[in-house]
């Protein structure tokens, strides 16, 4: 990603999902153990805060139509934005 989302952005994309906010993180990435975002008990300020910091953490691809987005994988659930 060549510009990294703010954090207000993330929160907006985070509402658009309509999913929980871990659902948004890649947590396969080294910087998910580095950083310890493992931890369940980890707030959605410093996940937001991570993200933003650390754009390879934002699961992708997401697509967004008009106010909904959704995370192309499985790549059916995209469909669902166009209906």
């Amino acid at each position: 990603m060549k510009t990294p989302l703010t954090v207000a952005q993330l929160k907006t994309l985070h509402r658009q999902l309509g999913r929980p906010l871990r659902d948004m993180v890649r947590d396969n990435e080294t910087e998910f153990k580095d950083l310890g975002l493992s931890d369940p008990a980890t707030d959605e300020t410093a996940i937001y805060a991570a993200i933003a910091e650390h754009p390879i953490l934002l699961q992708r691809p997401i697509v967004v139509v008009n106010d909904k987005a959704a995370i192309g994988r499985p790549p059916e659930s995209i469909a669902a934005l166009f209906e």
